[in-house]
């Protein structure tokens, strides 16, 4: 399997996660030359009211509308691995495919949920976010870890950030996204299926009190947050 340098690799639960969670700082490291990849982790094939769509038809569209999202914000590349939502589950098999994709990519920075979230939410989240975590350290980085892999020409890699979109307690990092916030709200209205048939009228306001939330106490207008960990 041949290497594929990426500055950030964003690995997100479902379609759409990352739009909310990122998507306006992407939008900057894009614009410093950085290339960003994106791994969306489910197909999103339970996310809908609509009582006459099918999983499998829901599941083609999501990909899609995240295509386009991605597409926008100017991601080199997004993987789909395609497991059922709702059923992600933190397993060696999971964990072995994010880590064949760390030292694929080699990036300096992983993004992803926090699994630490104390909140009633979405378990897929908080299994990302551990599988993640745990494939950063210590899976990704030692050699005696997946020996296979070394003969499939993917040497360890030490990844040098992890930035976990998290809730206002949990913030030590805030990214000013004044200026991409109007790119953030069109990758979002890409997800037809979630935001799309004016169930969210109201969704930019939301979105901007959101961010001002997170941009309070600096000098900046709007904000995404994270918790942010330096790995030494």
């Amino acid at each position: 399997m041949a290497v594929k340098k990426a500055h950030v690799l964003v690995v997100t639960p479902h379609p759409d996660d990352a739009e909310f969670g990122v998507a306006g700082t992407v939008v900057h490291w894009v614009k410093e030359g950085k290339r960003v990849i994106y791994v969306v982790c489910t197909n999103g094939d339970k996310g809908t009211s609509d009582v006459n769509m099918k999983s499998e038809r829901l599941a083609k569209i999501r990909e899609q509308e995240q295509l386009a999202a991605a597409n926008l914000l100017g991601v080199a590349e997004v993987v789909f691995l395609r497991h059922a939502d709702q059923e992600l589950e933190d397993t060696p098999e999971f964990r072995k495919e994010i880590v064949r994709l760390i030292r694929k990519y080699r990036p300096e920075i992983m993004v992803t949920a926090d699994p630490y979230r104390r909140y009633i939410g979405h378990r897929d989240h908080r299994i990302t976010g551990q599988v993640v975590l745990d494939a950063v350290f210590p899976y990704a980085r030692d050699h005696l870890a997946y020996p296979d892999m070394l003969t499939e020409g993917l040497p360890p890699h030490k990844v040098k950030e992890i930035w976990l979109w998290t809730m206002l307690e949990n913030i030590n990092h805030r990214s000013d996204i004044t200026d991409t916030f109007n790119i953030k709200v069109a990758a979002l209205r890409c997800h037809t299926s979630q935001v799309g048939d004016n169930r969210f009228p109201d969704l930019e306001e939301r979105l901007r009190q959101w961010a001002k939330d997170r941009a309070e106490g600096e000098d900046f207008e709007l904000a995404e947050a994270f918790q942010r960990v330096e790995i030494a």
